[in-house]
């Protein structure tokens, strides 16, 4: 493909729907793309690089066989359900003006008229039926590569009157779906701020937490189960959720957003005066310290989780501090929907420091 054509690539249209965007996905490109040196692995499968992407750009099969004709290894299929769940309204990505976000709490972020590299994400876990999205994953893993890895990442849908148990239940349903359908590895999302349900914070609930990985892992079996987390500040609630979670999981994805709310020109708070998920450049500095404080405590209490690093994650220098810092995966989302070449220019600067 000739060099202006690769500058004019597809991506994600924020200011279209997301039923659109679902249903007008790229097709796979070819673009020669540069080896990464080193040896790779994903939870015991080699894979021909750390790059990957996290539950949220890739709506469907076809968007994610596009990112992986891109040079990402690792993809995760966006966050499904057991029931059809509609998307919020637009705006569903909103660009905001924000330097850093280390700590959150953040409040009354400016909206911005142009991408400046970070965005407020507002989906709200819209999800397919599941006859849909399964059939999906299958021809989906049958037509993916076979180096590559598909993970798909599944959430419950908390209903008036449920226990913990119903919940790890339904979780536990999707979770054997997604690999009755093929998935090499299964994700719960245990964190989206977007929603105000509890299924959003399981994170930080860390015996609902342990319910429900117990009950994934026992519909999963052996298939690698990775914990989507989301911002953790504090050291006593990283230390439970670690102990709650790693006699039953293999790996947690960090950091799924930094929560704040946003605030329209003239200073009406947008998405009702609810917090939004703010994803991107700005979370890059607390993503990495995430990463770094998780690994020291995991191995203080000598579990067994690896690390997938989510965040702000822009280019090789970011991919290697994570790498550095104790992930054994990298995965990046606003980066790669701003920039579908973000990839390969990735790959691109790992050979060259081969050569």
């Amino acid at each position: 493909m000739e060099t202006h054509a690769l500058n004019n690539l597809p991506r994600y249209d924020p200011c279209r729907s997301y039923a659109w965007n679902y249903d007008h996905p790229p097709g796979p490109v070819e673009l020669g793309l540069a080896p990464v040196e080193g040896t790779w692995s994903f939870f015991g499968k080699p894979v021909p690089s750390p790059l990957g992407i996290p539950a949220g750009p890739l709506l469907n099969g076809a968007w994610l066989l596009y990112y992986a004709s891109l040079g990402f290894d690792v993809l995760t299929y966006k966050t499904v359900r057991s029931s059809a769940r509609e998307c919020y309204p637009l705006p569903n990505l909103q660009p905001v003006e924000v330097d850093g976000m280390m700590r959150g709490g953040e409040s009354a972020l400016p909206v911005s008229a142009t991408m400046r590299g970070s965005w407020a994400v507002s989906f709200g876990m819209p999800s397919q039926p599941p006859d849909v999205w399964r059939a999906d994953v299958q021809r989906t893993r049958d037509r993916l590569a076979p180096e590559k890895v598909l993970s798909v990442s599944v959430v419950g849908s908390i209903q008036p009157g449920w226990s913990t148990e119903d919940l790890a239940a339904d979780y536990a349903q999707c979770a054997k779906w997604a690999v009755d359908s093929g998935a090499d590895c299964v994700e719960t999302n245990f964190s989206c701020p977007n929603v105000n349900t509890c299924d959003g914070q399981l994170y930080l609930q860390p015996d609902a937490a342990r319910c429900i990985a117990e009950a994934v892992r026992q519909a999963v079996g052996r298939t690698p189960y990775i914990i989507k987390i989301g911002h953790v500040t504090d050291d006593a609630a990283m230390s439970a959720l670690i102990a709650a979670v790693q006699p039953f999981a293999d790996g947690l994805a960090m950091t799924n957003s930094v929560a704040a709310t946003v605030a329209a020109d003239g200073a009406d708070l947008l998405f009702g005066g609810d917090p939004r998920g703010i994803c991107g450049l700005a979370t890059r500095d607390a993503a990495l310290e995430q990463v770094e404080r998780f690994r020291q405590e995991i191995t203080k209490q000598r579990a067994e989780l690896e690390i997938i690093g989510v965040g702000g994650i822009g280019s090789a220098d970011d991919v290697r501090a994570h790498l550095r810092a104790g992930a054994v995966s990298v995965h990046i989302a606003t980066a790669a929907m701003v920039d579908p070449l973000i990839g390969e220019k990735i790959r691109r600067a790992f050979g060259s420091e081969s050569r």
